[in-house]
């Protein structure tokens, strides 16, 4: 395994969005509101924050990514990184949703309608949905956001890594302890890039070196 700091050379983020983007986030924030009555889709105390430490927080691996046709993000919860990926992408991308909660599905159903956006959600939990989805789409990106240890994560995600998918996880304080429980000879390349919008948090940048020879 290598570990590499890594400077990103972020711009700033959704000030620079195109109008008809941000009118999508509009509509985002509103049906977020509308339903977190009724699910848990962020913590309440970060509804104040919305922009900045959902929106902003997941737009951030949009400017890591690069070019990019597939993009599959695991645990999509409310929708972050994966939905606000979709509802700003500039190009014709298609982003794979897996979340294994139908009533967020459903919420997730309900945003790609109301904005026009057209995302693959998939119910059902990784280990059952990911594998047979890598049999028939090469990713490009796999994402996650505040799901699993780092270990777990990437033993999610490797049907996509051993393919060749750049991994882009969005991390917190607990990296450093994550970092040491990975095997030493697991042929990753892993970047750690500081976090635009969270004090001490991290987005993982997970490559295979050898994608034929991954272990976890």
């Amino acid at each position: 395994m290598r570990v590499d700091a890594m400077t990103a050379s972020l711009s700033n983020g959704l000030a620079l969005l195109a109008p008809e983007m941000k009118s999508k986030l509009d509509i985002y924030a509103a049906l977020i509101g509308k339903w977190q009555a009724k699910i848990n889709l962020i913590s309440p105390s970060t509804l104040p924050h919305l922009w900045t430490r959902h929106f902003e927080d997941s737009y951030q691996l949009a400017e890591l990514a690069g070019a990019w046709t597939e993009w599959v993000d695991l645990g999509a919860g409310g929708g972050f990184p994966g939905l606000v990926i979709a509802l700003t992408k500039t190009s014709a991308g298609r982003v794979h949703l897996v979340e294994s909660d139908k009533r967020k599905a459903a919420f997730l159903r309900e945003v790609s309608r109301e904005t026009g956006t057209e995302v693959e959600i998939h119910v059902g939990r990784i280990e059952s949905v990911l594998p047979k989805l890598c049999e028939q789409v090469d990713f490009d990106v796999i994402s996650a956001r505040a799901l699993a240890p780092l270990p777990l994560l990437v033993e999610y995600a490797r049907p996509a890594l051993v393919k060749g998918a750049t991994g882009l996880f969005l991390k917190g304080r607990a990296l450093s302890a994550e970092l040491t429980e990975l095997p030493p000879n697991n042929s990753l390349d892993i970047q750690i890039v500081a976090s635009r919008t969270e004090p001490g948090g991290s987005i993982v940048v997970v490559r295979a070196h050898d994608s034929r020879t991954i272990r976890v």
